[in-house]
């Protein structure tokens, strides 16, 4: 438990330096990091799994390392060790029946090379986000094609094990996108007692009480509510906890939550546009806030650019402060350094990952130059 134990303090770190510093989110940082692109290796793509890379953590230049083959990676979650990665398969057919895949790898640790341990049908079609426990013990996947969402157990050596609990949700919206439910994403909070699941199909963040096995019930209040039409995609919780943000893929928006760390309920406070107002067309993808707690950023595919916006920390609600062209096209996803210093932005159809630096002060981004040629990259994680 002694990585818990860091997670605290970092945690901690992390609440000084929103309310008192300008400077990185990190009191220390590594020379270098790994860093795991994940990508879908369907259709024309030229694509043959996950793709590692290691970062100078002052520069961020990008040096590849390896590649783990494997079928539609289309999202990775790491270990709260750092000794094992978790990567969803999207696909709608596994061992012969209508499910994608959730595989374990282990990690080398000096190489950050990863190795195949074993793989679980995840019970619905085509899942497209997992997510750990803190504690290590399970892990959760959203299938969007099912509309459901799973939970697996965690064995000590990393690979995984029996299905914990599978609920389906059920529901429908306004847009002709939402004729059913589509679980896009589910991601735990920091003290493995909630679980958020943003279903694009219904509207709705779905809220779910967990144990310490990871199993999932659903709490009360049931879920937050989005406008109808919004379509929520992708979930992010602020490293205080008081806070949460979901990015709306249809509507392009981004909805603003205070969060209550008892009950877990989610209080619809704010919603903003994640685009400038000329801009009538496209979607957004993918959210993070920023580890000094600052920032949030979202990505916008056809306008192609990351919204950059400002945190109050006294209310968490946002403030518009840019936009930034990611230099590729569709920006599925991007990644944040772990103190900070760093976004880059995967462009899933010009198969490029961009390095932008981040101002510590404004989190405006900056081209460091630095771009390398990835297939079809539509997720980043760091270690």
């Amino acid at each position: 438990m002694m990585h818990v134990h860091f997670r605290r303090l970092f945690t901690f770190a992390l609440l000084l330096t929103f309310g008192l510093s300008g400077l990185t989110a990190c009191a220390t940082e590594p020379d270098a990091y790994h860093v795991y692109f994940g990508t879908y290796t369907r259709g024309k793509s030229e694509s043959k799994g996950i793709y590692v890379h290691r970062m100078d953590a002052r520069t961020g230049k990008l040096t590849p390392i390896s590649v783990a083959e494997t079928n539609n990676p289309s999202f990775l979650a790491l270990h709260p060790s750092g000794k094992y990665l978790y990567a969803c398969g999207e696909m709608s057919d596994f061992e012969g029946k209508k499910s994608g895949a959730v595989s374990a790898f282990k990690i080398d640790p000096k190489s950050g090379s990863l190795t195949l341990i074993n793989q679980q049908p995840s019970v619905g079609a085509g899942p497209c986000h997992v997510d750990v426990l803190a504690n290590g013990k399970a892990v959760a996947a959203a299938n969007y094609g099912g509309g459901s969402v799973v939970s697996l157990a965690i064995q000590p050596d990393g690979s995984l094990g029996k299905v914990v609990s599978f609920i389906q949700h059920t529901g429908s919206s306004v847009h002709p996108r939402q004729k059913a439910p589509h679980a896009h994403c589910i991601n735990f909070d920091a003290a493995g007692q909630f679980a958020y699941a943003a279903d694009l199909g219904i509207d709705k963040v779905l809220i779910y009480k967990v144990d310490a096995a990871g199993k999932l019930a659903l709490a009360t209040p049931t879920h937050g509510q989005v406008k109808p039409g919004a379509g929520p995609r992708h979930f992010a919780i602020h490293p205080t906890q008081k806070y949460a943000y979901v990015i709306n893929e249809l509507d392009r928006t981004v909805t603003t939550f205070q969060r209550n760390e008892k009950t877990g309920a989610l209080t619809s406070i704010q919603t903003l546009s994640t685009v400038p107002a000329n801009v009538t067309s496209g979607s957004t993808a993918e959210i993070f806030v920023h580890p000094s707690g600052k920032f949030v950023y979202g990505s916008n595919r056809g306008h192609d650019s990351i919204a950059i916006f400002q945190v109050d920390p006294k209310t968490g609600k946002l403030t518009v402060a840019g936009h930034e062209s990611t230099q590729g096209k569709t920006p599925r996803s991007f990644g944040i350094s772990p103190c900070g210093r760093f976004l880059l932005a995967a462009n899933q159809n010009s198969h490029t990952v961009v390095v932008f630096r981040i101002d510590a002060k404004t989190g405006a981004l900056k081209a460091t130059g630095e771009v390398v040629n990835v297939p079809t990259p539509v997720c980043v994680v760091f270690k």
